[in-house]
């Protein structure tokens, strides 16, 4: 696995390392020893995958709060989508920036979502389906999230939103 920080601290893009032959490839996709030798949190309380019928179609962003922090793990394994993620750390020097890369089945690549990070994806494509793990269970009650669309953190999203939830469009603005 190479993986290399974003500019948000903590925050990794995650590559295959392929080992090709006239079959193909192999490649190890989850490491616990790789991640704990790169800082990450290596814990899995949850698996989710999301399929998403319709290109345009927005979810997120998400995070949890104490006592439920979670780090999640993300990738595309059928068509593509975009994935954000924003520093929700107030003691971050990069509180409230956010960084947003492709992932797709083409490209293999991986997020890794520090803990306090809101998190959220635009399918790029028909049928995009991510697959991803969570550090903690999923906790109704300390869930936050931010609007996809708030003017304060300026995302450029690559395709227009058409699909989105109420309950992610209802999230409020971030007041400074």
């Amino acid at each position: 696995m190479i993986f290399t920080e974003t500019h948000l601290r903590g925050a990794y893009l995650v590559d295959l390392q392929e080992i090709s032959d006239d079959r193909g490839f192999f490649a190890r996709a989850f490491c616990a020893n790789e991640f704990e030798k790169h800082g990450l949190k290596p814990a899995i309380a949850q698996i989710n995958l999301s399929f998403n019928e319709k290109k345009g179609t927005m979810r997120g962003l998400h995070y949890q709060q104490a006592p439920a922090t979670e780090a999640k793990f993300m990738r595309c394994i059928n068509g593509a989508i975009y994935d954000v993620i924003v520093d929700m750390r107030p003691d971050s020097d990069t509180y409230l920036q956010h960084f947003g890369i492709e992932l797709s089945v083409e490209n293999r690549r991986a997020l890794y979502v520090p803990e306090m990070f809101a998190h959220g994806y635009l399918a790029l494509t028909d049928g995009a389906q991510a697959y991803y793990s969570a550090s903690e269970f999923y906790t109704p009650g300390v869930e936050q999230g931010l609007r996809y669309d708030d003017p304060a953190l300026g995302i450029q999203w690559p395709q227009t939103v058409t699909i989105v939830s109420e309950k992610d469009a209802g999230w409020p603005l971030i007041q400074r």
